[in-house]
């Protein structure tokens, strides 16, 4: 049994030339092939497509935030992680439906900026408007009328500008607020069928941070995220920082009534405040890797 098994599944014998070989009739050799896997001789396993996998953690997960949708990318060792992600945005985005003249914002961060650089679908002459204001950011992906601009040329959209500071003086903000083309971005605020931003880690222990956000002294202790610019601690709740009431950027309660809330962020840094962004409702579709989907899995349980 053991002879013919061994010349079957590991040497690629045909049945016939292995009944010629040990003196045996092709039908004893089945039988005995049978009988081998029946004792456990031989183990056969079918695994499934790598695909399949990817999207089976993607339910899982789905059930387990309560989310609308997961898409999972495998992101390269040593790649960058929006680059990445990007294939699952590509799904997601494509999936939302999104026609001419809906409204798409985009919110300014290093993943997102990064997955623009990748290849996203084309949503011929949607609006493209950016969540949070922000002109003197020394660092591309934060600059907020840049990624705009480029995110929109990527998926053949119309962009939109916000020529307004984040957190201006409140003489400044209440004129900027009157501006017609600054009224015309919050008007797409309120209307917008779909908006993509990254999730924040602990600002404590970032390293790249927008300018305007006071990381010194204790206001943002107990933050383990944001979203926008909008910082929560582990219950979800808003965490808030001197000078808060003047920024201009969409709030917590803008964000939950645009229908796709598309998250896009991964890695082991993050998995908390993925985690609890999405059981406060701030998005409800999420792109992310398969490590951090087990990780958030396990987190979850």
């Amino acid at each position: 049994m053991y002879a013919a098994a061994r010349l079957y599944y590991e040497d690629e014998v045909r049945q016939n030339d292995i009944a010629e070989r040990l003196s045996l009739s092709p039908a004893t050799i089945s039988r005995l092939l049978a009988e081998a896997r029946r004792l456990k001789m031989v183990r056969i396993e079918v695994i499934p497509p790598e695909d399949d996998e990817l999207s089976r953690l993607g339910r899982q997960l789905e059930r387990a935030l309560g989310l609308d949708a997961v898409a999972l990318s495998d992101v390269p060792r040593g790649g960058l992680p929006g680059v990445g992600l990007a294939p699952a945005l590509y799904t997601l985005l494509e999936n939302v439906g999104l026609q001419p003249g809906d409204a798409l914002l985009v919110n300014p961060g290093r993943t997102v900026w990064e997955a623009a650089q990748a290849r996203l679908p084309r949503l011929r002459a949607v609006q493209v408007a950016p969540m949070v204001g922000g002109q003197d950011e020394p660092e591309v992906w934060f600059a907020t009328n840049e990624v705009t601009r480029h995110f929109a040329a990527k998926v053949g959209g119309t962009p939109a500008f916000l020529y307004a500071p984040a957190l201006p003086g409140a003489r400044a903000r209440a004129m900027l607020l009157d501006d017609p083309s600054i009224r015309r971005v919050l008007e797409l605020w309120r209307s917008a069928k779909c908006a993509i931003f990254g999730v924040g880690g602990p600002p404590t222990k970032r390293i790249s941070m927008p300018r305007f956000v006071p990381v010194e002294g204790d206001a943002l202790h107990h933050a383990v995220g944001d979203v926008v610019t909008r910082f929560f601690d582990r219950s979800g709740a808003p965490v808030r920082f001197p000078g808060e009431e003047r920024l201009i950027a969409v709030d917590f309660d803008g964000l939950r009534r645009i229908p796709a809330r598309i998250a896009v962020a991964s890695g082991t840094e993050k998995v908390l405040p993925i985690l609890v962004a999405g059981r406060a409702g701030y998005y409800n579709q999420l792109a992310t890797d398969r490590d951090t989907a087990i990780e958030l899995l396990a987190a979850a349980s």
